[in-house]
């Protein structure tokens, strides 16, 4: 229900798995490319108080759901991983979101 290695080898368009639809109508909430957050990666559990959330803050930044290179076993919403910013890959990429 999503792009994962060995599935296409590559990126998909958004939607192109629409079983895979989160109870809240969300796709491509895992697979295809590693979601890029603004968090800095800390352990659980989380604390908006402890820094994560500042945006001038050091450290590596969060990505989310795996990528189309992934195993099956990060590709999921709640997997994060630890990722230097400055860093540049093709399984990377982020998401726009919008309020109704």
């Amino acid at each position: 229900m999503c792009n994962f290695y060995p599935n296409v080898e590559d990126t998909t368009a958004v939607g192109k798995y629409p079983t895979g639809v989160s109870p809240y109508g969300l796709l491509d909430m895992a697979g295809n490319v590693w979601e890029w957050t603004s968090s800095v990666y800390h352990g659980y559990p989380y604390r908006a108080d402890d820094g994560r959330e500042d945006q001038q803050a050091a450290g590596l930044r969060v990505l989310r759901g795996g990528s189309w290179f992934s195993g099956s076993s990060s590709v999921r919403s709640a997997y994060r991983y630890g990722f230097n910013r400055s860093d540049r890959y093709d399984v990377t990429g982020f998401r726009c979101a919008r309020s109704p």
